[in-house]
């Protein structure tokens, strides 16, 4: 056997990505699938997990091809979504479509489960919001049948590492990593928290064992290994949630560091030496990292990324390819100024999700006949980056330090204009990564480590990456924009009761 190599499978809300990746932290093929998200009215958002599974199968099965190095796999490892969640029954196949993190019909539950807020939050990390306990909660209320089938409740990452292990559904598995999403762990202990779970009239027979991320989970079967190209035999490691895994993989190890994750959700985190919930505020959400001693505190815009995808379909109504399209609404944004003129928007495409306020919606403030294509769309980058200098505040004050840089991934991470309205709106440096697949790195590092092949993760992941020289802030437009962002909070804070109003109104049956 030559030099090993690792499979590395991260599954997002649209699209699955695989990839084969050798000691260096050369990603030497990748491949991805596209993944359905199912909106058959308003507030509803459902995926397949047996659809996601298929899709993960597929694209590990083309990158393994493509990189002729079958034979020399030491080790796979999965990453996913974190906040959605899956029920299944005692065959280990779904009794209901997987509910996404997009779906927004827990938010009674949410409300419900906010009396008990900084409790939850103090335990999990993670205030009641769009995860896991509220959407258990909801299924049980709506659909007490299926409910009552439920054997255990999964996220896509340990269910289709499990089924490629061949485990049965009794050792259906959560990794630390994703505990947080839970609501019902005391997550920097890892364990569950019967007090939480009892609390809410859930059970804790359908929640599944805890493991660590680098633990090896079991071997792949020749089943899968058929419908895989992974060779039978090959460890399979516990693996964790995306943006935890994304975090190792671009070397957010140490206080001070902090990632941009500009996909599906627009994403900031940030590491911690110590236990921070945010039971105040509750605008962040805090996990454990995968490195030993670190944590790490994020929020997320819900659906931040779908906007910019909302205004190049609606807005700018092009039969043009996406990458066109995009390229053409960043030539004109370019050309509008800073503030883009007085326009503002609120970027809460999906609702709030930290804090925790489902009525939240997006919005434009200020437009004028004046306000073109190139306004609206720079408006919805500076919004996203306005309520990032808002939770930056906040990690900054966890840590007791100010954040020193801040490494951004995903596909809005190539937008030059964003990295830069980002950096001057925030006043930190913003640096990109030579590869962008942090989590297919973060991944083949897990893989690793847990059989034996990496020693240091956090000196292999900084040795693994190579990042573009700093966009620094510009001293001026800086100043600018901190202008705007204390309108863009005031008007976030005023607009708070109307938009409760206005979401109850809009559930409302209308007259017949």
């Amino acid at each position: 056997m030559s030099e090993p190599v690792f499979v590395a499978c991260d599954m997002g809300t649209t699209l699955v990505k695989a990839g084969v990746v050798d000691l260096s932290g050369t990603v030497l093929a990748q491949a991805s699938e596209e993944s359905d998200l199912t909106r058959p009215r308003p507030g509803v958002v459902e995926q397949d997990l047996l659809q996601i599974e298929a899709e993960a199968h597929a694209a590990i099965g083309r990158a393994v091809a493509e990189s002729g190095r079958a034979a020399d796999i030491a080790g796979v490892s999965f990453s996913s979504q974190m906040s959605g969640i899956g029920a299944v029954g005692d065959d280990f196949r779904p009794v209901a479509p997987f509910d996404s993190w997009l779906d927004s019909r827990c938010a009674q539950d949410i409300y419900e489960m906010a009396e008990h807020a900084r409790r939850v939050t103090q335990l999990s990390g993670c205030p009641p919001t769009y995860s896991h306990a509220p959407k258990q909660r909801w299924l049980k209320r709506t659909h007490p049948d299926v409910y009552a089938r439920t054997r255990a409740f999964q996220v896509p990452g340990p269910f289709v590492a499990a089924r490629l292990a061949g485990l049965d559904v009794a050792d259906a598995y959560i990794d630390r990593t994703n505990l947080c999403f839970a609501n019902l762990s005391d997550t920097e202990h890892g364990r569950w928290a019967d007090e939480l779970v009892d609390l809410f009239g859930l059970d804790r027979e359908k929640l599944p064992r805890i493991v660590a991320p680098e633990e090896v989970i079991g071997t792949v079967t020749r089943a899968s290994s058929t419908a895989t190209g992974i060779p039978e035999g090959v460890p399979v490691v516990a693996g964790g949630g995306d943006q935890i895994v994304a975090c190792l993989g671009v070397g957010v190890s140490s206080p001070g560091r902090a990632s941009d994750s500009a996909g599906t959700a627009s994403l900031f985190s940030v590491c911690l030496d110590r236990w921070a919930p945010d039971t105040d505020a509750m605008s962040l959400i805090t996990s454990v990292s995968i490195v030993p001693g670190r944590y790490l505190a994020f929020a997320f815009v819900n659906g931040g990324g779908q906007g910019l995808e909302w205004v190049r379909q609606e807005i700018l109504g092009t039969s043009a390819p996406a990458k066109d399209a995009f390229a053409d609404l960043e030539r004109m944004a370019s050309a509008v100024p800073p503030g883009s003129e007085g326009l503002l928007w609120l970027p809460h495409f999906q609702g709030g999700v930290t804090p925790p306020k489902p009525h939240l919606r997006s919005g434009w403030i200020g437009i004028t006949g004046g306000h073109s294509t190139g306004h609206l769309y720079r408006s919805v980058l500076e919004g996203i980056a306005f309520q990032y200098a808002s939770w930056s505040a906040h990690a900054s004050a966890a840590m007791g330090r100010p954040l020193e840089q801040v490494r951004t991934m995903g596909g809005g991470s190539k937008s030059d204009l964003w990295v830069r309205i980002k950096a001057d709106v925030l006043g930190i440096p913003f640096v990109r990564t030579a590869e962008s697949e942090a989590a297919l790195l973060g991944n083949a590092l897990l893989a690793g480590s847990a059989t034996g092949h990496i020693d240091d993760l956090v000196s292999t992941a900084d040795a693994w990456n190579d990042f573009t020289s700093p966009v620094d802030p510009d001293e001026k437009r800086h100043a600018l924009y901190d202008r705007y962002r204390r309108v863009f909070d005031h008007l976030s804070a005023a607009v708070d009761p109307v938009l409760h109003e206005l979401s109850a109104l809009s559930r409302e049956a209308p007259p017949s």
